[in-house]
């Protein structure tokens, strides 16, 4: 059993992208200070780089950056000044999916479900269990922006979320050579966390693009006589192949699929990727009877299944992996975006039911 050192609780935030950042650098400072321990290993173990040449090809991110969020830049300036550590090395957090990425997808099974009139959002985040105790849960009411929450690592400034517009995001590493034009992935999950509605969240995907490969879970609420809506983006520095659903339901894990994609790429997933998605979709399709009641504890039910184990969906240590492939599930997350609802599992979901929830309604 894997369970994290301390129960996880909620970071509260306000003001300024430089106040949020301060008070997240300052409040997060030991945690911040592991993380960076953390990865100067795991660029080693992965692409065989030490944190000074990790550093080095952090900043060529930062003039992209400028250009698609200039804020994020002073909101990550921030939490440098109050964690007392270099801008840059927050920069090379932010970026460390496009700095280790090409060698580690980790694991990660998204799902979005529409029932009911509610559209739910869910995924397990799968990675080292060195960054089990770095998982922090941002609630973030910004000067003017949207209020977020976003659950991720601490020093980075977005992963998976939702806000109180009723958009929701998850994630799903995929590993590629492909980095070019556009915003890293975490801080393009961010910007998408402060967007007012679906289609200025799709334009995170659309127009200021994403420099390397992932797959982006996007749902909206419904609002007024709109029905709620999901769409899965492989987004990419080219225009995303997209995925609607299907019986209201999309479903990922770490290889591409999507359909006639405009732009496509190559990815290299790992052998259990294909598994885990057939396995989501009979669970979601086949299984999950259509007047069945949904609510969080049926969803988390899902996450924390044990076929194909040690490589499920709900993802345990495997000691037959090199020691740089074992990654366990560290995080679980079902959103109710109609109701603003996010509610975690901090650690594997099916050992504990113990959950944090967070409401913005």
């Amino acid at each position: 059993m894997t369970l994290p050192a301390s129960p996880l609780s909620v970071t509260e935030l306000t003001g300024s992208h430089h106040e949020v950042g301060a008070e997240h650098g300052r409040i997060h400072r030991h945690l911040i200070e592991r993380g960076l321990e953390v990865y100067g290993q795991l660029f080693q173990d992965f692409v065989g780089i030490r944190w000074e040449e990790a550093r080095d090809r952090a900043c060529h991110f930062e003039a992209q950056i400028a250009q698609g969020f200039p804020e994020i830049l002073v909101e990550m300036n921030g939490i440098a000044w109050g964690a007392d550590v270099d801008f840059i090395d927050i920069l090379t957090l932010n970026c460390r999916s496009e700095i280790a990425l090409t060698q580690a997808s980790g694991g990660c099974s998204a799902f979005s479900l529409q029932r009911h009139g509610k559209q739910w959002l869910a995924q397990n985040w799968d990675w080292r269990h060195d960054q089990l105790d770095n998982v922090v849960a941002l609630h973030i009411r910004g000067d003017g922006r949207p209020a977020l929450v976003s659950i991720g690592e601490a020093g980075m400034v977005g992963k998976v979320g939702l806000n109180d517009r009723g958009i929701g995001v998850c994630l799903n590493a995929i590993r590629s050579q492909t980095c070019g034009v556009g915003l890293p992935i975490h801080i393009a999950l961010r910007k998408i966390l402060e967007c007012d509605d679906m289609p200025s969240a799709l334009a995170v995907a659309t127009h200021d693009r994403v420099c390397s490969p992932a797959h982006f879970l996007l749902a909206s609420a419904q609002v007024g006589n709109e029905r709620g809506k999901a769409v899965g983006l492989e987004v990419q520095p080219g225009e995303p192949g997209r995925i609607e659903p299907r019986n209201g339901i999309v479903t990922h894990t770490n290889h591409l699929y999507a359909e006639d994609t405009p732009c496509p790429v190559h990815d290299f997933p790992r052998t259990d990727s294909r598994p885990r998605l057939r396995r989501l979709d009979t669970l979601l399709n086949d299984e999950l009877p259509p007047d069945a009641d949904i609510d969080e504890a049926r969803l988390f039910g899902i996450l924390s299944d044990h076929q194909g184990a040690p490589l499920s969906i709900c993802r345990h240590f495997n000691p037959d992996q090199p020691a740089e492939e074992r990654m366990e599930t560290l995080f679980s997350v079902v959103m109710n975006l109609s109701e603003r609802r996010l509610t975690l599992r901090h650690g594997k979901p099916c050992e504990s039911d113990a959950s944090l929830s967070i409401s913005l309604s």
